[in-house]
């Protein structure tokens, strides 16, 4: 019998792997580093909340994983430097970046103040942008693969509606810039990818539901997805399995942009 390739990717264990969620201190993000820390990876939690970062890893911990608590605010230019730097001291070079932390704008387009309208530009997009970038740029340096899971949204597809005009414009160009990093890093080994869920049960999507009124009854399935849903795409992307894989924004969204 012979034996299989070398090559060929054979299972979704991530041992070994070191991972850097953001938004980690809640909702999806949570989700996502105590996925991870399941399949075998050290993860890095990063969030702007020490307090919530300090339980991720202590459930991380109770899964018999590990993870590092690292303070981070994406729309602090020099503070991602220093996390970057902070992550790989602690467990060496992340070859994973989540690009999950994301802000709500809950304001109609003509009625957003200015500090908003940067504070979710610079949340939702130029902070993913310059992780993504920063760590791109280490990886090419060392010579080593990586990849990038951003975070975008079904409202980058279609539009989320009343409230959710410049989140939609960011979650857009969050999957534009997939694309385009996908294309210009494809060559060093990186893989970009974007997940765009619809509407999941979070701390930031209640929050978005106090405005909105109930939403679920409108989609297919008249429901919320939950977290844990989302699981198997980020694993799947994150894994050796999707190594041909690259510069996909895949859906997972119950059937809802279909309503």
């Amino acid at each position: 019998m012979s034996k299989p390739s070398v090559h060929g990717p054979t299972d979704n264990s991530l041992q070994g792997r070191v991972a850097l969620v953001t938004g980690a201190g809640s909702g999806l993000g949570r989700q996502f580093a105590l996925a991870l820390a399941r399949s075998g990876a050290t993860v890095v939690v990063a969030a702007r909340r020490r307090e919530r970062l300090e339980e991720v890893v202590a459930a991380v911990a109770e899964l018999g994983g590990t993870a590092h608590a690292v303070t981070l605010d994406v729309r602090d230019v020099e503070a991602i430097g220093r996390a970057l730097d902070e992550a790989t001291g602690l467990v060496g070079l992340p070859d994973v970046l989540v690009n999950n932390a994301g802000v709500p704008d809950a304001r109609r387009a003509h009625r957003m103040p200015l500090e908003l309208v940067d504070q979710v530009l610079e949340t939702n997009l130029r902070g993913p942008w310059l992780l993504a970038t920063g760590l791109a740029a280490r990886w090419i340096e060392a010579g080593v693969p990586g990849r990038v899971v951003n975070i975008g949204s079904m409202t980058g597809i279609h539009y989320g509606g009343e409230g959710a005009a410049l989140y939609s414009v960011t979650k857009a160009a969050v999957h534009r810039m997939t694309e385009v990093l996908a294309v210009e890093w494809a060559g060093h080994g990186i893989n970009v990818n974007a997940i765009a869920p619809g509407a999941f049960s979070s701390e930031m999507m209640d929050g978005m539901l106090e405005r909105m009124g109930d939403i679920a009854s409108a989609f297919p399935r008249k429901r919320l997805g939950r977290p844990e849903q989302l699981d198997s795409t980020l694993l799947y992307l994150v894994s050796p399995l999707s190594d041909a894989v690259t510069g996909a924004v895949i859906s997972v969204d119950d059937g809802q942009t279909h309503r």
